[in-house]
């Protein structure tokens, strides 16, 4: 018995086909052109041949979770294009090819594809490699290296807890034993090993404290934040690596499409003549006695985050 639910979907992708847009992000890529002698026929319906490219075209359609199933779905699939062809067939005997009601929707689907192609073209003829390169550069100016840390830190609830660690490391402890002891943080299993940070993933008290420390050496007084006492050492200090244009690519082209599809809308509006017919709402009138109200008071800072115990 056929599925129900996927019928329905494989019916939809059929239906759909020609309103899908050709450059969204989240669409499957466009097969690579194939050969004649690749694009095998699969089906034949009254003489008219389906063929391997129909399938691809017919699956790209298909919601994301059908498409990472199709090698369990082809039979399916292709009896899904075959009744496509059908039905296809049997309206156009019909004569609805010239229905105005066909004619109307045909009408609206050109609109959107013609717009569709046009916006690829012109994201396609502007974002270049120099392009890219050049908002890479952008980035790198605008996001330079940090310095990074990485530390250990025993976490007490007394400044006098915190204190005799201080005294026991000053005396030759070994740090990572003392935490594992001691800490009452959930790196205690790992000898107080925090992942690397820069400034500002902290809270102020913490982040300050480890950044005006000397590598190798631990905190000299107990720093108190509102989880309690640390105490911090101080493992290594290094500059975070730029991510490569590699790892940027896709974010890198999404804001290059993004700017030329809004200069395209500016450049076509200044050499239209564009009138816009539906006024803008009248703002409400004041109620009385709110024209004087006291200002909200500003809200409350953002927490910080707290150290990765």
């Amino acid at each position: 018995m056929f599925n129900k639910p996927l019928a329905a979907a494989l019916l939809l992708g059929g239906t759909m086909m020609a309103a899908q847009p050709s450059f969204a992000q989240d669409t499957a890529p466009e097969p690579a052109p194939q050969a004649a002698e690749e694009n095998a026929v699969i089906a034949r319906v009254n003489g008219d041949d389906i063929r391997q490219s129909d399938l691809i075209a017919f699956i790209q359609t298909l919601p994301p979770q059908l498409q990472g199933q199709v090698q369990f779905l082809m039979p399916q699939l292709v009896q899904q294009l075959v009744n496509n062809a059908l039905v296809t067939d049997a309206g156009r005997k019909a004569d609805l090819a010239e229905d105005p009601e066909v004619q109307t929707r045909i009408a609206e689907l050109e609109g959107i594809i013609i717009r569709q192609v046009f916006v690829q073209r012109t994201i396609d003829a502007r974002v270049t490699d120099a392009k890219l390169a050049e908002a890479y550069e952008a980035f790198l100016a605008e996001n330079p290296p940090e310095r990074q840390l990485v530390t250990r830190h025993i976490l007490v609830e007394t400044e006098d807890a915190a204190t005799a660690l201080i005294v026991e490391l000053d005396g030759g402890a070994d740090f990572a034993a003392l935490a594992e002891q001691h800490s009452t943080g959930p790196s205690k299993d790992s000898g107080g090993q925090l992942p690397p940070f820069v400034a500002g993933d902290m809270v102020p008290e913490f982040s300050d404290a480890a950044f005006a420390m000397e590598v190798g050496t631990h905190s000299a007084t107990p720093v108190q934040t509102q989880f309690g006492f640390h105490v911090i050492k101080l493992e290594e200090s290094r500059m975070t690596d730029p991510p490569s244009i590699e790892a940027l690519d896709g974010q890198l082209r999404d804001q290059l499409a993004q700017e030329a599809v809004e200069e395209l809308y500016a450049e076509l509006r200044e050499r239209a003549d564009v009138e816009v017919l539906l006024g803008q709402p009248e703002p409400e009138s004041e109620p009385a006695g709110e024209a004087d109200a006291p200002a909200a008071p500003d809200a409350a800072p953002e927490s910080e985050p707290a150290p990765a115990n």
